[in-house]
């Protein structure tokens, strides 16, 4: 999931229609990445990796934005700043891609339901925002609920917290990233196309790729890797340009619910007694933390109008 620029303040109907396509097509996600559970992660992630880069590049030629990226790629800052992001996103797909194929998607959907906390305590860590009492009470339940799942299992969810962990800080480096949304994942599949190409290739000459290898649903479903990629990513950082920042907050539990469903009524993923206290102990610090978010906001509104 990237950030996008500041939010207007009223809802749009093509906003909405974007981002909850955008949040459906992840949900949906696991059930395309279990039917590629046989593949190597590496493998999958990077095929995601080189058939999204045309994508993006066609929706950068068509909204005219190609100067952009040709600007950023003569920016030595704004490469650093691309390949630590890079990094960070690749690294997320791999997590995510390996926990779907080995039976850990509730782990996975526990990583994104945590994220929007962690980035909250990353606010106030790093950018030194103020938290109020309520979302710390929030972040409090959650690490209640990590600490539950870690003393029950005896180790720490690491699926999970390296899920949250990657991509809360991709989100947070990409917010400095001086270029819009589009032209930032663009960036970020431009520079780790190179390396993709090199594995694609290492698998060929080495007999272990599953590209065009005979089995022709291996090789649909690799090729697709790239829509299934870029098209969610680049309708959200659309969508969000059209909702107000509250709405975006809500609709982003969309996804980690439906991988939830997805792990316990389709993958037969055990839902054990502690995870039956950690997650409800996940959703109502989410519910907390949502409405302590939605009332600073009706209140900041009653105080610009009041002024």
């Amino acid at each position: 999931m990237t950030q996008t620029t500041a939010p207007t303040n009223e809802d749009s109907l093509s906003g909405f229609v974007y981002a909850l396509s955008a949040y459906l097509l992840w949900g949906f996600l696991p059930l395309y990445m279990k039917a590629l559970a046989h593949v190597p992660p590496t493998e999958v992630i990077a095929h995601r990796i080189l058939w999204s880069l045309p994508i993006a590049v066609a929706v950068l030629w068509y909204r005219g934005r190609t100067d952009d990226l040709k600007t950023a790629l003569r920016s030595p800052r704004m490469l650093a700043m691309g390949a630590a992001t890079a990094t960070l996103i690749s690294v997320n797909w791999g997590i995510y891609v390996w926990a779907i194929g080995s039976g850990h998607a509730m782990e996975a959907a526990l990583g994104y339901y945590i994220n929007p906390l962690f980035s909250v305590l990353l606010g106030r860590l790093l950018l030194g925002e103020r938290l109020h009492p309520a979302q710390w009470a929030a972040i409090a339940l959650a690490a209640a609920a990590v600490l539950l799942l870690t003393v029950e299992a005896g180790s720490l969810p690491i699926v999970a917290l390296s899920l949250t962990l990657t991509w809360g800080f991709y989100a947070y480096l990409k917010k400095s990233l001086p270029i819009g949304p589009n032209q930032g994942f663009t960036l970020e599949v431009a520079l780790l196309t190179p390396f993709a190409l090199a594995y694609i290739a290492y698998a060929w000459v080495t007999g272990q790729s599953h590209f065009a290898q005979g089995v022709s649903t291996d090789t649909a479903l690799l090729l697709g890797c790239g829509a299934v990629t870029a098209i969610p990513l680049m309708l959200y950082a659309n969508g969000a340009k059209g909702l107000r920042l509250s709405t975006i907050a809500m609709m982003q539990y969309i996804a980690p619910t439906m991988i939830f469903l997805s792990a316990v009524f389709l993958f037969g993923e055990p839902f054990g007694q502690a995870r039956a206290i950690a997650f409800p102990m996940i959703w109502a610090a989410l519910a907390i933390f949502t409405a302590a978010m939605l009332t600073a906001r009706r209140q900041s509104l009653r105080a610009g109008r009041s002024s």
